[in-house]
């Protein structure tokens, strides 16, 4: 063997080593956070803990029991002839999802994908192949630690689907997305331009 052979092999189990541990850690984490998830569906806390993401700069909370899986964004093919919040179609285990931009939607500015974004699938309970870009997942929140915000008397025309607002202890906004509502919203069904 020679000498270069000998020096490149520790440094290859080394960079295998870190990967695999790397790759360990992601697991674990996502076990983790299946198990809260799940518990905290089946459990009393249902109503307490919501997955909280941001989505472009706006804090928002999803119900444990609407909140499927919790993908990289990924390769995302475009449709053609589709309004520029839909950002088109993943495969996610063999099922295609659409992409929905839900600050585009809004009319805000595009959320950028970067390496923290993430898409999260909707419940396959919604009957709706449907995910939304989230800029980053910021973990399970307890909305009994924050503070419920005032609704206006009605709810919003353009924004029913908006369940309740609160206020987290470092003053942030955090607005409560009911999906089961979105899916039957006419403007977020209507994709085609």
């Amino acid at each position: 063997m020679s000498e270069s052979s000998l020096d490149s092999r520790p440094r290859a189990a080394l960079k295998e080593s870190d990967g695999g541990a790397r790759r360990n850690r992601l697991r674990e984490f996502q076990a983790q956070l299946v198990e809260r998830m799940q518990a905290a569906s089946s459990g009393a806390q249902t109503q307490a803990s919501k997955l909280g993401v941001m989505i472009g700069e706006t804090r928002w909370l999803l119900n444990l029991q609407e909140a499927g899986e919790i993908v990289s964004v990924g390769a995302v093919t475009p449709v053609p002839l589709t309004r520029d919040w839909f950002l088109g179609l993943i495969n996610v285990r063999g099922n295609l999802v659409s992409v929905i931009d839900l600050a585009r939607f809004r009319g805000m500015a595009a959320t950028p994908v970067e390496k923290d974004s993430r898409v999260i699938a909707f419940a396959p309970s919604l009957s709706f192949n449907c995910g939304l870009l989230v800029s980053r997942v910021m973990g399970l929140r307890n909305v009994a630690d924050m503070e419920i915000q005032a609704q206006p008397q009605a709810p919003s025309a353009d924004s029913p689907w908006i369940a309740q607002r609160y206020l987290d202890r470092d003053s942030h906004v955090w607005n409560e997305l009911n999906l089961s509502l979105i899916v039957q919203d006419p403007q977020f069904l209507q994709i085609g331009v």
